[in-house]
């Protein structure tokens, strides 16, 4: 199965379907792209929770040492780690049942991507989040 990168109606489906996202890498500095993406995707109307093992809260909100450790299931993984985190990142995706795993633009790893797929998890590699939900026009509310 290739990377859903290349199905704009399946990334639309992807995007359209999911209501929690977990950003792992997400950062407390708004410098960083990791916390502005995540701040576009809460403000378009995804619960996001924080994946970073070595911040205690972002904002007021908490801050989780791994995927294991959230309160509720998430449909998407977005990965703002560097693609040798991709197996360890892919092996807890697979372990909590996520439905698909999301690495952002210059992250990609064959190997996990594989994995992640023999899983039946979706694969985005090499994407930005924020990106392909404007470009795909996604709407969160249902109104087209």
């Amino acid at each position: 199965m290739p990377n859903l990168k290349e199905d704009d109606n399946a990334l639309r489906e992807v995007l359209s379907q999911a209501k929690i996202i977990a950003v792992v890498g997400h950062s407390d500095k708004r410098d960083r792209i990791s916390y502005q993406i995540a701040q576009f995707l809460r403000q378009v109307g995804y619960t996001v929770y924080a994946v970073n093992p070595l911040v205690k809260e972002i904002d007021g909100k908490p801050s989780y040492a791994g995927l294991q450790n959230l309160p509720k299931p998430v449909d998407i993984v977005n990965v703002f780690r560097r693609s040798e985190y991709l197996p360890e990142i892919v092996d807890q995706a697979i372990a909590v049942n996520a439905k698909t795993v999301w690495a952002q633009l210059g992250i990609w790893h064959q190997p996990s991507a594989e994995k992640a797929l023999d899983a039946g998890i979706n694969v985005v590699m090499d994407a930005c989040i924020k990106i392909e939900y404007l470009r795909l026009k996604v709407d969160l509310t249902g109104d087209v």
